[in-house]
């Protein structure tokens, strides 16, 4: 994600488990646009739509896109086909979410080209722990450059030795 490479992925879990919302923030941590779909929604014709606007915005603007196709389970096999061209090219990143098991549910050509993620949902225990952690986070004051540790100036290659300095450093080996 850091070099705003993303490979297509479908999000396998039962409701509530964050699937939407990680959708959302994969597409936050690119460049791309994030366009959403409901597979309960729409049909052939919206997914040919999306296809085409994904291709001016790549041609036009240089900006990929993620589209998001929630319930991708409920499309049937031809309006799962009509997503194939668009994910083999490289013109949209598919995230699909469904409740299903997408091995049944999702065609295999799509499913060969995505990242299958397996959602669980938290127990209490864990979504205590979590929000203790965002609480604690809340209190501690921002980390700023300053904050930070400052790094060791990069090693010089083995060459002649030069005589050690008079004063000492953490960072210098003594000898060099």
């Amino acid at each position: 994600m850091e070099a705003d490479r993303l490979g297509s992925v479908i999000l396998w879990g039962p409701a509530g488990t964050g699937k939407t919302t990680l959708a959302r923030l994969l597409a936050d941590a690119t460049s791309k646009a994030f366009v959403p779909l409901s597979a309960v929604a729409s049909g052939v014709k919206d997914v040919r739509e999306a296809l085409e606007e994904a291709r001016r915005r790549l041609g036009e603007q240089g900006q990929g896109t993620i589209l998001f196709v929630d319930e991708v389970h409920r499309f049937n096999k031809s309006q799962q086909d009509v997503l194939l061209p668009g994910v083999e090219d490289g013109l949209v990143v598919l995230v699909g979410a469904t409740t299903e098991n997408p091995y049944f549910e999702v065609n295999a050509p799509l499913l060969s080209r995505a990242t299958l993620w397996r959602l669980e949902p938290l127990s209490d225990e864990e979504i205590a722990e979590v929000l203790g952690r965002g609480l604690a986070a809340r209190t501690r004051p921002p980390m700023t450059t300053r904050s930070l540790p400052s790094s060791p100036p990069p090693r010089a290659m083995p060459g002649p030795r030069s005589p050690p300095s008079s004063s000492p450093s953490p960072w210098r080996t003594p000898g060099w």
